[in-house]
């Protein structure tokens, strides 16, 4: 088996599963939901509690990049649109 190959079987590609409060095949609510749960769980919870990670991967998985960044900068900079409080 040649180097790459190998590398490429390390990795383990999954997606979000289904959400029947999102049945539609726009995903962009269920994006937005998603990392709204993380930022609440781990508030209230802490970074360390492990179902935290469910949402974390779930909006990794539906948002684009250019989303997550602009979601952060709107987070850091107090312009979210939405609470983060549980």
């Amino acid at each position: 088996m040649s180097d790459t190959a190998e590398a490429q079987s390390n990795y383990l590609l999954q997606t979000a599963g289904f959400d029947a409060r999102f049945p539609n095949t726009n995903q962009t609510k269920r994006c937005f939901q998603n990392y709204v749960d993380y930022n609440r769980c781990i508030n209230a919870k802490g970074e360390d509690f492990a179902p935290c990670k469910q949402f974390l991967k779930a909006y990794h998985s539906l948002c684009p990049n250019a989303w997550i960044e602009k979601f952060d900068e709107q987070k850091e900079n107090g312009t979210f649109p939405a609470s983060f409080e549980p």
